[in-house]
């Protein structure tokens, strides 16, 4: 008999149903909130004086003036969408002269290869916008909440009058700050001053005030909310960086080999006898970290290098006696070495080598290039078109005449005469437009407005005889070596017309 409550397994044989697979596992994990914790320490200073620095660029370098004569903006950086022109002080890019805007992202491009190489993603945790924004995201909510152990009790608080009152200044500032960031865009884009008038008195276009709204809307969205979200799943270069890095790059890592065992009391521990670590177990490194991870679990994708946690660790390691840098920057090559015994690497050691040293000659090579290039480059340039209907006119007196359009480029602040002279074609002449043949000779002398480009119809004849080739010349009048020349065909009748 079998006992009651008990169960009776089915006899294995024919028509016995295989147990159901179990459940698949689930793949999303709720998002849990990040409150981290002040720390001090050298790390926390250089990010405190890299984030002053970016948000003065950012919010300052508008309202800078740069004096560039009478016939040119005063705004020593300008996106000048207008007149299809970009000013960073003494430096202007005309719109053919994009290569130089390449030329930079080229750079921008090697330089992350180069920084990335020698200490990981330094970028990411010190001089990224997204992260310089959190930062001082972050700084607001302790300055108005308190630090990880007040906003941990105020967020299980029950909702009264002192928690509506923190969230609503938190929020709002928040939202100044975010409206500050896309009212600094705006300004890069037309004269600052004149724009914040009109902005403040409603008489800018409406794609500024489009432009402001969906900035505040995504500073507000991505630092105030989503943080470290940005950075572990809609960033791209937390993947592009995991083949950038090898066991010579100068990472955030955590030396388990001295760490571990762990230990909450090491004195009971070694009192015991038992062998422990360095590391106590305290999680001060896990509670300081931005994205919320812990490095002693070794290299992750959502650790942005931001050393936040060496502090921490190497001020835990002066209150217990122990020597720091349980945490720091190393590369595996060289923990492997110390664990061995060897005396730890000077970083500068570990930043020259061949691998960095050849990024950076990359991008010094382009910066170089770019720097040659606007010192060489001509401040008048000549563009011809010849007319391709009809390809020539025979005059009643037998020669032919040809019809181009010349464009001449000022790209200087100031007015300047110019000279376009027919250099070939014997008997030839020239005249534009604003002329007449009476009027024919071997140049023709026209003035181009400061910053301008100056478009002409111009006729050439010359007698039938005359060779195919020939050239415009352009020849700067007013003393400076600067000018262009273009080569043509002269067209004309074939033989037998």
């Amino acid at each position: 008999m079998t006992p009651a409550g008990a169960s009776v397994a089915a006899p294995k044989g024919k028509g016995q149903r295989p147990a159901p697979p179990p459940p698949p596992e689930s793949l999303y994990v709720r998002r849990a909130d990040i409150f981290p914790r002040a720390v001090d320490g050298f790390y926390r200073r250089l990010k405190w004086a890299i984030m002053a620095a970016t948000l003065a660029v950012y919010y300052v370098t508008p309202w800078l003036r740069w004096d560039r004569g009478p016939y040119a903006p005063d705004q020593a950086v300008l996106v000048d969408l207008a007149h299809r022109r970009f000013y960073f002080f003494a430096v202007e890019i005309w719109p053919h002269e994009f290569y130089y805007v390449a030329g930079l992202l080229v750079m921008a491009g090697i330089g992350l290869f180069l920084i990335t190489s020698a200490v990981g993603r330094a970028w990411c945790g010190y001089a990224c916008p997204q992260t310089v924004w959190t930062d001082l995201f972050l700084h607001v909510e302790r300055w108005i909440d308190g630090d990880r152990n007040a906003q941990l009790r105020l967020r299980a608080a029950p909702i009264g009058p002192a928690k509506v009152m923190k969230r609503l200044a938190k929020h709002g500032l928040w939202l100044l700050i975010a409206m500050a960031t896309g009212g600094a865009w705006i300004f890069y884009f037309a004269d600052a001053p004149t724009l914040a008038r009109d902005f403040l008195t409603g008489q800018a276009a409406m794609v500024a005030y489009a432009t402001v709204g969906v900035l505040t809307a995504t500073t507000y969205v991505f630092a105030g909310w989503m943080r470290e979200q940005v950075c572990i799943y809609m960033c791209p270069w937390p993947r592009i960086q995991a083949a950038m890095l090898d066991e010579r790059s100068l990472i955030v890592t955590y030396k388990d080999w001295r760490g571990e065992p762990r230990s909450h009391g090491a004195k009971r521990a070694e009192a015991a006898g038992a062998p422990t670590g360095d590391c106590i177990d305290c999680s001060a490194c896990v509670q300081v970290c931005p994205t919320g991870i812990d490095i002693r679990e070794g290299p992750q994708l959502a650790c942005i290098t931001c050393a936040l946690c060496i502090d921490a660790c190497d001020a835990v390691m002066a209150k217990i006696d122990r020597p720091r840098g349980l945490i720091d920057y190393a590369t595996f090559e060289d923990c492997r070495a110390e664990a061995a015994g060897a005396p730890p690497v000077p970083i500068r050691r570990t930043l020259l080598r061949s691998r960095t040293l050849l990024y950076f000659g990359l991008w010094a090579a382009v910066g170089m290039a770019m720097v040659l290039s606007l010192g060489a480059r001509t401040r008048l340039d000549l563009s011809v078109t010849p007319d391709r209907n009809p390809l020539w006119v025979r005059l009643a007196d037998g020669d032919i005449r040809n019809a181009v359009t010349v464009k001449v480029r000022n790209m200087e602040a100031r007015p300047r005469p110019v000279r376009i002279e027919l250099v070939g074609l014997p008997g030839g002449a020239l005249w534009d437009s604003l002329t007449n043949e009476r009027s024919a000779a071997r140049g023709l002398t026209i003035t181009v407005p400061a910053d301008q480009v100056e478009k002409r119809r111009i006729y050439i004849r010359a007698p039938r005889t005359a060779p195919d080739n020939y050239a415009l010349r352009l020849v700067a009048l007013d003393g400076e070596p600067a000018g262009d020349t273009d080569e043509l065909r002269f067209e004309k009748p074939e033989e037998g017309e």
